[in-house]
């Protein structure tokens, strides 16, 4: 059997204590794979380390961006460029650590069977290290509502280690997502529900982030449940 063209990818903005010995694990993890590095204009250097790093590591790739402009729209560039240079998977996991490489291998395997598979803290096996208890409950809520009123067949669908197949990832309308921020992880999700994606969830372990500062904040969970509240919409005209 083939192995396919994997592209993993990490969002930056102000990473530059995590991204070196990340970027290393994740080659080292995953030898057959390419690292796509997505930098938001970091004032920290991060963009110019990746491409400093790529002048001799064949393996990486940088693509920079001009501000700060969300997770969403950094994943979005990111999966249009696997499908611009014939990818076959595109993973992606947070660039602090909370996303630890060992899980990647079980990740990718999982797409063997199914269109989708995330790195999931709320089935069998999973959990969460270093959180407070207020944000287990905000993480929770949001998952539950999202089960609740998207339909999605998902536990952790606000994670964002993931693994997609490129070819699910086509039948999709890009253009159509429109949440820029966090709210895209439920978005993208529901897009490839309403096409028939198969979902499997493999357990990880998250973990508190270990330099630099969270890029979660009120804002971001407010245009969660706004996004949400948008989608359950659309799904409830589809069912009329």
């Amino acid at each position: 059997m083939t192995t396919p063209r994997i592209l993993i990818v990490l969002a930056t903005y102000n990473e530059i204590e995590n991204l070196p010995a990340l970027s290393e694990a994740i080659l080292r993890t995953v030898p057959g794979s390419e690292l796509l590095v997505v930098d938001d204009n970091s004032p920290d250097g991060s963009g110019r380390w990746c491409d400093e790093l790529a002048a001799r590591e064949p393996r990486l790739h940088c693509l920079h961006r001009s501000g700060k402009l969300g997770l969403g729209s950094a994943t979005l560039a990111a999966i249009r460029f696997a499908l611009a240079n014939h990818y076959e998977v595109v993973a992606t996991l947070d660039a602090d650590w909370s996303h630890d490489p060992v899980h990647l291998p079980a990740l990718l395997a999982a797409t063997a069977h199914a269109d989708v598979a995330i790195g999931s803290r709320y089935i069998a096996g999973g959990t969460i290290e270093g959180w407070p208890l207020h944000r287990r409950w905000l993480s929770r809520s949001i998952n539950s509502l999202s089960r609740a009123i998207l339909r999605l067949p998902i536990y952790d669908s606000s994670g964002g280690f993931r693994a997609y197949r490129v070819e699910k990832l086509k039948s999709i309308d890009l253009t159509a997502i429109r949440a820029s921020g966090y709210a895209y992880l439920e978005e993208i999700l529901w897009h490839l529900a309403q096409a028939d994606a198969t979902f499997a969830e493999v357990p990880i372990i998250f973990r508190e982030r270990r330099a630099g500062k969270s890029k979660i904040n009120l804002g971001e969970a407010a245009s969660k449940v706004a996004t949400l509240v948008r989608l359950a919409s659309r799904s409830a005209r589809r069912r009329r």
